[in-house]
């Protein structure tokens, strides 16, 4: 059908999924974070703040997430690359309301399709891809 496009997205079960192997990787690590999970679109699905995470991170998690969403999987840490030797859209693109340029945001894909995004806040921006990736992995085949 020409008019209607089928869409798949993670349900409440497999965003806790995510949640809590990103949670499980957070325990490792020693650190304490804000974790978000998000639909394909970028509203959320589940999130946690861990005990004596930062309460801006909850915030920056959820942004995280939803700029994955919003282009289509791309993790939030590969939008320095793609911007940074052009000036006027360095200053323009991060004026962008929720627009995260910086590393802990990550698809989900199932079977080839997004069917959601996470983001992780609370570390480094490496730490944070590495918490978030490790729930995209928990869903990932």
């Amino acid at each position: 059908m020409a008019d209607t496009a089928d869409t798949r997205s993670l349900t409440l079960a497999g965003a806790r999924k995510a949640l809590d192997a990103a949670l499980a990787k957070a325990e490792a690590m020693g650190r304490r974070f804000c974790i978000a999970v998000t639909d394909p679109s970028g509203e959320p699905i589940a999130t946690a703040r861990m005990d004596g995470a930062p309460r801006l991170s909850a915030g920056i998690a959820l942004n995280k997430a939803y700029t994955v969403a919003g282009i289509g999987g791309m993790p939030s840490g590969n939008w320095w690359n793609l911007i940074k030797d052009e000036p006027a859209l360095v200053h323009g693109i991060t004026h962008t309301p929720r627009l995260i340029v910086f590393g802990g945001g990550v698809g989900i894909f199932v079977d080839g399709a997004l069917v959601g995004a996470i983001g992780a806040s609370g570390g480094s921006a490496d730490e944070d891809t590495e918490v978030a990736q490790a729930g995209a992995d928990a869903l990932a085949n």
